[in-house]
């Protein structure tokens, strides 16, 4: 860690050590006190509760180092990906979720790789547990296809808005070419497989005028969600397209919703 990080004030590293303290799976007492040697941190009192522990041992180590450097390569060494493999994804990202809100009034943000980043300073709870929401919840919350993940958690993960919506567009196509059988792409994929006159795949009996109707809107909004979202996002530069989670949430909501019309569709030639 070649930069040099600012001591911790006391109330946000009480908060981190009780957020580290606090993870009921894979950071055991025994953990922590090889994790602290392995760091080069002192611990004077092995016999407490985790996070006095924790707390003393970072205190002491601060103080006379005049940094905390060593705090934030702990967590990197006891909160490293390898290390929760067997626990899965999800548990992993709920302990991120944890840490966070204490990091992010000192300016730092941990992601899923292992890794500090910056963010912005948050100046009250409400600051620091709205980043602490990431768009992976914001999206479990609204219970959309399991679909979206497959194609693209790691995105989601590192909250990366632009490459979510990317791979979530490319995932609604690959998902058709799935189901058809055809190799094609964007508008000429959508209208051979829900042609009108002879569809490869229908998402309704297709017998009532109705039935035809929901047919061709629905090949319209794969046409309008191909257009406006996946081949912007595939030619345009990342500095050049504008992502807000908002915009992301919106984005994937819509791909969710044609996941969910696709589960219901036939193929009939």
């Amino acid at each position: 860690m070649g930069k040099s990080f600012d001591v911790i004030p006391p109330n946000v590293l009480e908060a981190l050590c009780r957020a580290l303290g606090e993870i009921p799976e894979g950071l055991s007492g025994a953990d922590i006190n090889k994790y602290l040697a392995d760091c080069g941190i002192n611990n004077p009192n092995p016999e407490m509760t985790k996070w006095k522990r924790l707390y003393n041992a970072f205190s002491h180590k601060q103080y006379n180092k005049r940094n905390s450097n060593d705090i934030l390569k702990f967590v990197q060494v006891a909160i490293h990906p390898s290390r929760f493999v067997r626990f899965g994804s999800e548990y992993f990202i709920s302990i991120i979720d944890s840490l966070n809100p204490s990091l992010s009034f000192i300016g730092l943000k941990y992601c899923n790789d292992g890794k500090f980043r910056s963010n912005n300073i948050s100046r009250t709870i409400d600051d620091a547990q709205k980043r602490a929401n990431t768009l992976y919840d914001k999206l479990k919350s609204r219970e959309v296809h399991e679909a979206i993940y497959r194609y693209c958690k790691p995105e989601l993960l590192q909250s990366n808005y632009f490459h979510a919506v990317f791979e979530t567009t490319k995932g609604v196509a690959e998902r058709i070419r799935g189901l058809s059988l055809l190799d094609t792409d964007g508008a000429n994929l959508i209208n051979e497989v829900f042609s009108s006159k002879t569809p490869i795949l229908i998402v309704n009996n297709f017998t009532t005028e109705t039935d035809v109707s929901e047919h061709r809107g629905f090949a319209n909004l794969l046409i309008g969600f191909f257009g406006m979202f996946r081949n912007t996002t595939a030619h345009a530069p990342k500095v050049q397209w504008e992502m807000s989670e908002q915009d992301a949430l919106e984005i994937m909501t819509i791909a969710s919703l044609c996941h969910r019309k696709l589960d219901k569709a036939h193929k009939i030639r």
